[in-house]
């Protein structure tokens, strides 16, 4: 067992092993749970978040090796349609205040079964898929009963690296973290994380009230 692994129940690695699908919230998971109100010019407000580029690098991380990933979340904003489209992430339902319907139409599209998702909450809409899925994560300053019924809850908090630290885990489990590892301090540019999405383009059946965004391989855009 890698040096790294050890640090976790085994238990735990079995599940995160599955994982081929990460779904979050967004919220309280890739944002700090705060909204930012920003006069709009002619009057008028419009809603923005704050990110963490660990996260976006992450999640830049997790596509290269391989894994599917989503958002479901409660509200709509185009902050998060933007951030979609600028990591490549898979699928997006928003305006999903129950969060069970959207999950399927996602788990459904993206072929797999619940054991082979994990999902990333920090609230009590959160409860029906963390305890549902394969692998359920809270992160660190997540409700109590949250943090109770979750799987795994991380020492990052939500939007401040906590979906990194899963994503680790999960690519640890996967033994592909060391190699992702060796890559970058051996500086050879062996991840190119420009062609990094290379998974065939899924459908996804729409609801009123929710979106999806794809982003195909060969996207010049690195940011974080």
């Amino acid at each position: 067992m890698p040096k790294q692994t050890k640090k976790y129940p085994r238990a735990l690695l079995a599940r995160a092993r599955k994982i081929k699908l990460l779904l979050m919230d967004v919220d309280g998971v890739l944002t700090d749970g705060k909204f930012y109100y920003v006069p709009r010019p002619g009057g008028g407000l419009v809603e923005t978040k704050g990110f963490d580029s660990r996260d976006g690098l992450g999640l830049r991380l997790a596509h290269y090796a391989g894994l599917m990933t989503g958002i479901i979340t409660g509200r709509s904003s185009l902050v998060i349609e933007y951030r979609v489209k600028d990591l490549g992430i898979h699928f997006l339902q928003q305006d999903a205040l129950e969060k069970i319907e959207p999950y399927e139409k996602i788990r459904n599209a993206a072929q797999v079964v619940d054991s082979e998702v994990c999902y990333i909450g920090d609230d009590l809409t959160d409860l029906p898929l963390l305890t549902r899925v394969g692998l359920g994560i809270s992160v660190a300053n997540g409700d109590d009963l949250v943090r109770k019924h979750a799987h795994y809850c991380t020492r990052q908090r939500g939007g401040a690296g906590a979906v990194r630290e899963a994503i680790e885990l999960i690519l640890l489990a996967k033994g592909k973290w060391a190699g992702i590892l060796k890559s970058y301090l051996r500086g050879d540019r062996a991840l190119d994380l420009k062609t990094y999405d290379r998974a065939e383009a899924r459908p996804l059946p729409r609801s009123e009230g929710s979106r999806r965004t794809t982003r195909g391989a060969g996207s010049s855009s690195t940011s974080r």
